[in-house]
């Protein structure tokens, strides 16, 4: 499974923007996805999760302000990102884990750059 991230850019503090990403390829099937985020200087986050069924949970910082969906049916996730703050800025990865059945994998995408100015 390739994950492919899109939606980055740049916007000012309270602005909105929306994330997708599409995974392609197969055969296994995609469990949970998520959103991670890193700024400069900073490790790795995690911003949402969503399972297969559609349940979310966000970091504190974001909630109220990003939501997390899927299609799928179509292999996508989203993140709709409303209220942004310049401390949202970094690159924004989406992860997907995958299982044949017996064993689980997990699968990154390239990252897209966010960025929100002040």
């Amino acid at each position: 499974v390739q994950l492919q991230a899109s939606g980055g850019g740049m916007v000012q503090a309270g602005g909105s923007l929306r994330l997708s990403c599409s995974a392609s390829g197969g055969p296994n099937r995609i469990t949970g996805m998520a959103w991670f985020r890193q700024g400069l200087g900073k490790e790795r986050e995690r911003v949402a999760t969503i399972t297969t069924g559609g349940t979310a949970d966000y970091m504190e910082s974001v909630k109220g302000r990003f939501t997390i969906s899927r299609d799928n049916a179509n292999n996508t996730l989203y993140l709709q990102m409303n209220s942004l703050e310049p401390e949202d800025t970094g690159v924004y990865y989406c992860a997907a884990t995958t299982t044949d059945g017996a064993r689980t994998y997990a699968r990154w995408g390239q990252g897209t750059q966010v960025t929100v100015s002040s």
